[in-house]
Formats: C-alpha cells, sequence, structure tokens
C-alpha cells in the first residue's frame, strides 16, 4: 500500500491533528518529517482534549506506529513532558515498542532556546527550532544518532560548549553553557532514549515494501515553508511535499495521495503579511467561534477570509490530490462569505504570489462574495456528520448555501475536497468521497 502525505496548505493551524488521527485508525505507521516542538496537534476525544507538539497524531491510535523523523528537529525534554503526560493518562510508554526516534534527527539543546529567544523580527515560538537547523546546516549540530558516540567526549563537550558561548556572547545573550551541563544532558538524552533511536527510513521502507499504509505528517503549512513561502516570516524547515519523502528517508515513489489541509477561511500567527486579514465582525467571529488560539503558544491567531491566491501556491509546489476543509461550521452565522481570487499590487491585478515580503504588504484582496449559512449548536454539525457518512450522502446533508461555497472553493484551486469537518469532535467530519 502507498504512503499518504498529510501537508497544511495555509499558514499552519489548518487542523492537522484530527485528519491525522481519522485515518490513522487503517494506518500500521505514522511519521512525522520536519520541524519540531513549534508545531502544535490538537485531538478531540469526546470531552477529551489532546495536544502534541512532536509525538505523532497517530498515538491515539494503539496498533499505529510512530516515527519521528530524520528532518524534525526535536527538543528531547519536550517530548519526555509529553510522553510523560500520555502514560499518566493512558498507562503507556510507547518508546522502543511503537515510537521511534530517528539516528539523523537533530537535538535541540538549552543553547539553541538561548538564541532562538532574541528573536524580535521573525515572530517565532522561541522553541529553539531556527539555531538548531542553522547548526545543522552548519555541520555542527548533534543528532540522537551521534549521543552514543560523544558521550564521556571531554574534548567534544569543550568544544561545543566553546562554541556555543562565542556565539551566545556575539549575539548579545547573557546566557552560556557549562560542560558539566552540556556533559550532563548529552547523559540524559542516552539513557531516556536509546531504546528508541533507529533507523527509521529503513523501518518506513520496509513497512511500505510489506504493503502497510505510512502517513506523512507535515507540521506547519506550505507557505512556512523556507523555500516556497512568504520569507522571511517562515519557519527554518522545507514544510512540503517535496520534504515529506527526503525527510522520511524513504523515496518519493512511495506516495500515492497528498491531502491538502486548509481551512474554510484563513488564519496566521506571528509576523508578516496577510492579505485577507480582517478585524471587522466578521474577523471577530472567526477568532471567537473557530477557538483560533495556538495550540504551542497560546497567541491569538489573526483570522482572514479564503484566499485562492495562497491556495493554488501551495497546489502548484504540492500537487495534492485532494483537500480536507475543516472549521466550515465556524462560517455559520455570517450573512455574506467573501473570497479572495487575486491581488491588486501597485495598481494591477495579480493572481500569484508575489515572491517578496514588501509586496504582498502592498496587495491588497479581490474579492467575491457568497451567501452566508445559518448558525448551528456543534451537536447539530455533528449529528450531520454523522448522518452523512452512515447514509453515504456526503455533502449533500449541508445547507444549499455551504455547498455552493464548498463548491467554489473547489473550482479555484483545482482539486476535490475529499472531507469536510464541521466540528472539533473526531467524527464531526463528512466524507466526500
Amino acid at each position: 500500500m502507498p504512503a499518504t502525505v498529510i501537508l497544511g496548505a495555509q499558514w499552519g493551524d489548518e487542523g492537522k491533528g484530527k485528519l491525522v488521527d481519522r485515518l490513522a485508525e487503517q494506518a500500521t505507521w505514522v511519521a512525522r518529517f520536519q520541524g519540531g516542538n513549534n508545531a502544535g496537534h490538537t485531538v478531540v476525544l469526546g470531552d477529551q482534549v489532546l495536544k502534541f507538539h512532536l509525538l505523532p497524531s497517530g498515538i491515539t491510535r494503539k496498533e499505529c506506529h510512530l516515527v519521528l523523523g530524520d528532518g524534525m528537529v526535536i527538543d528531547p525534554w519536550v517530548l519526555d513532558k509529553e510522553l510523560s503526560d500520555w502514560k499518566e493518562s493512558t498507562g503507556e510508554d510507547p518508546r522502543g515498542d511503537r515510537l521511534y526516534v530517528s539516528e539523523r534527527a537533530h537535538i535541540i539543546l538549552p543553547y539553541h532556546r538561548y538564541m532562538d529567544g532574541l528573536d524580535t523580527k521573525i515572530g517565532t515560538t522561541g522553541r529553539g527550532i531556527g539555531p538548531t537547523y542553522a547548526d545543522k546546516v552548519n555541520r555542527v549540530g548533534l543528532r540522537f544518532g551521534d549521543v552514543a558516540e560523544v558521550l564521556g567526549d571531554e574534548a567534544w563537550t569543550k568544544a561545543s560548549v566553546d562554541r556555543m558561548n562565542a556565539s551566545l556572547e556575539a549575539a548579545g545573550s547573557s546566557e552560556r553553557v557549562s560542560t558539566d551541563g552540556l556533559a550532563s544532558d548529552i547523559a540524559w538524552i542516552h539513557e531516556n532514549y536509546a531504546m528508541c533511536i533507529g533507523n527509521t527510513g529503513l523501518m518506513l521502507d520496509n513497512a511500505l515494501k510489506l504493503g502497510e499504509h505510512v502517513i506523512l505528517e507535515g507540521a506547519q503549512g506550505t507557505l512556512l515553508d523556507i523555500d516556497q513561502g512568504t520569507f522571511p516570516f517562515v519557519t527554518s524547515s522545507i514544510t512540503s511535499r517535496g520534504n515529506a519523502t527526503h525527510g522520511a528517508g524513504i523515496h518519493p515513489g512511495h506516495v500515492q495521495d497528498v491531502i491538502g489541509i486548509t481551512k474554510a477561511y484563513i488564519t496566521r500567527v506571528g509576523h508578516g503579511a496577510m492579505p485577507t486579514e480582517v478585524e471587522d465582525e466578521a474577523g471577530v467571529h472567526m477568532g471567537t467561534v473557530g477557538k483560533e488560539f495556538g495550540t504551542t503558544t497560546g497567541r491569538k491567531r489573526r483570522c482572514g477570509w479564503f484566499d485562492a491566491v495562497v491556495m493554488r501556491q501551495a497546489q502548484r509546489i504540492n500537487g495534492f490530490t485532494g483537500l480536507a476543509l475543516t472549521k466550515l461550521d465556524v462560517l455559520g452565522g455570517l450573512e455574506e462569505l467573501k473570497i479572495c481570487v487575486a491581488y491588486e499590487l501597485d495598481g494591477k491585478e495579480i493572481t500569484e504570489l508575489p515572491s517578496t515580503a514588501s509586496a504582498l504588504a502592498r496587495c491588497k484582496p479581490v474579492y467575491i462574495s457568497m451567501p452566508g449559512f445559518p448558525e448551528l449548536p456543534l451537536s447539530e454539525w455533528l449529528a450531520m456528520a454523522v448522518h452523512a457518512n452512515e447514509s453515504g450522502k456526503g455533502i449533500s446533508v449541508l445547507p444549499a448555501a455551504a455547498q455552493q461555497y464548498v463548491a467554489k472553493l473547489e473550482a479555484l484551486v483545482g482539486v476535490p475536497c475529499t472531507s469536510i469537518g464541521v466540528g472539533p469532535d473526531r467524527d464531526a467530519t463528512i466524507d466526500c468521497v
């Protein structure tokens, strides 16, 4: 069975966790392939709300193997906290049993968090992600597979501390790293993760050869891609399809389906232009009804109308085979729905995303309008989704105006919707195919 890639199609926070959780029921493996604990996935199981930053969303499926892949940067202390919380909740410690950490994944150390804390321009999460990727590119980073090699190596420890402290001083930080502290950290990482560090790319390749289903789970969103996103207000990794297999350690021929996740509107956290951002009554409605606060940082998300220009960029880069539309229910109660179909830039209409941040900041949205649909309680949306799936009626159960809205989005992006989310619950999703 081929692999399925799940990607964010906007600026992140689209609802990847919920979709992966649903699809993991039919999967044997779920693998993260990039990013770190700057990501946040929320899965709602009835009254239980589970929030993950590193653990793949498939952890809720006990038969599912989990991989933190080659392309990730991992804070071992954050991961330990998530694992402790999971064990307290379920009694399970999956390390070495069904959770595996790539020997090629890079480690976020306290030094990286110190460096990241100095950012005042990009609006990062301050979790050490960018500095860890910088060390990776500079070929001085520490990988999980290297831990056993440098354990007790005083020369390596001293050289690393000298380099880190010189960088901290040059950057204007008052923080410093000690040799005893770094040596202790390395020993702790070895003690806590030696049992689950391995060649995860080989594991995934073997699983696929045996016909098992693998989900490759992305973090952040396409518009935060370091190469293809709204640079410099982006993350420090490649978030798009091209890195899904590379960051997992397998070849791209394994992939058949690429699902792009998009909200029925759009949100963004952090700095950078967002042409369709609105702070009027509609924007307040989206933020309030959609509970738009970041899973990782708790920061309020900026809300705006659906942006087809952004989605065309995401589709060109990723080649989605289907769209998973989320939070359609949030738009219920708005009399008029707007969709951005182009931008006006310096007096000219453009239909593709400009490459510079300054040009994007000057873009004004060109909208079309559609009629809204009624606001419904979450229990009614959930019942509607359950009925749609049990009866096979799919999208036809939605209010007529909601059906028209979905059809317009599909036409503008050129990709069919495979599912439509109408609430936070795992079962509040309408399957369209």
